[in-house]
């Protein structure tokens, strides 16, 4: 579920707020207002916009302001980087008549998070992009919706240059999708999109990689393995298997290895969650894996790399790969696997 924090500045404009976090299944701990209106209104009080504004930028996946559009822009200027990274940002006046989305408008969701809020205020969305004003695909939009990493990001724009200008887009996947793009073709195209875990497959002489992030990592390795090795034979397997670094999620092991300063610094640096499992907990996970007496002795259970890589439902892309004491497999989900 998304998190959206709710500030506005008026008693009206706390009640519309109030009916946006009901309307939108949120608790009423999302609104801020003034402290004058907090405890009639029953929500939280604010206490400078600046401050309120840091905090959600950096921790909410959207943000409502209730007023006028110019409160919203002065207030989180100082914190735009980029539209790939920056949260939905949506202004509405406090009658809701006119809904505005102010940033990220196609990769956070704002554009669609403006209409949510433009049906609950009976007003009007007031969309202003190229492709959304014209009725053409907006690739990087579809490809938020479905969770894909968006690997080039100025491809992405020329993408939506091309459309505009009535060019032909290519598309090819290498996934059964439930909803495929409109308006574009999976015939020759110089330009185009493909949804593959392979970030170097390149069916179009300008490709833009869109990457379904459905791996797991397994691991297992000594106690002190240098981080630098780990990191080395965790890429080296992605490569031998075809999947895009993006792709991954999560780096599994067994829970004796939760200290493991190795696999802490690549989860950190990569942006992966590190997950652990009991040796029960891995020997439950169906399935037929390789088997070794030796780590069943240390550790409990027969193996920690193909079996914590599966653990959390996915079926093994590559099995394991072992070398200097470290052990790597790769697992996509069922949902994720190619055609």
């Amino acid at each position: 579920m998304q998190t959206i924090g709710i500030i506005a500045f008026t008693k009206a404009g706390c009640a519309l707020a109030k009916k946006l976090a009901d309307g939108l299944g949120l608790g009423s701990g999302s609104v801020c207002g003034p402290a004058r209106f907090a405890d009639e209104l029953g929500i939280d009080a604010y206490g400078s916009l600046d401050a309120w504004t840091q905090a959600h930028f950096a921790t909410d996946d959207a943000l409502i302001f209730v007023g006028a559009s110019g409160i919203a822009v002065r207030a989180i200027a100082p914190h735009v980087r980029d539209k790939f990274s920056d949260p939905a940002v949506v202004s509405v006046d406090e009658a809701g008549r006119f809904v505005v989305p102010l940033l990220s408008v196609h990769v956070g969701g704002a554009n669609e998070l403006a209409r949510e809020v433009a049906a609950i205020t009976g007003g009007q969305a007031a969309v202003s992009t190229a492709t959304d004003v014209n009725g053409l695909f907006a690739v990087d939009e579809w490809a938020a919706r479905h969770g894909f990493a968006i690997l080039e990001r100025s491809i992405a724009k020329e993408i939506s240059a091309a459309l505009l200008d009535g060019c032909p887009v290519g598309f090819k996947s290498d996934f059964e999708l439930d909803e495929k793009p409109s308006g574009v073709t999976e015939g020759a195209a110089d330009i185009g999109f493909v949804v593959s875990l392979d970030d170097s497959a390149m069916p179009f002489p300008r490709t833009l990689h869109l990457v379904p992030r459905v791996a797991t990592v397994g691991v297992g390795c000594r106690k002190g393995t240098d981080p630098s090795a780990l990191e080395q034979a965790v890429a080296d397997a992605l490569a031998e298997a075809n999947v895009s670094a993006k792709a991954v999620t999560t780096i599994a092991s067994i829970d004796v290895k939760k200290d493991e300063l190795a696999i802490l610094e690549l989860a950190s640096k990569m942006g992966w969650s590190p997950v652990f499992y009991t040796a029960d907990e891995l020997a439950a996970v169906p399935g037929e894996f390789s088997s070794s007496d030796f780590v069943k002795r240390t550790v409990g259970v027969d193996n920690v790399c193909e079996r914590a890589a599966c653990a959390s439902g996915g079926e093994l892309v590559l099995g394991k790969q072992a070398g200097g004491g470290i052990t790597v497999a790769i697992a996509c989900v069922k949902e994720g696997q190619p055609l």
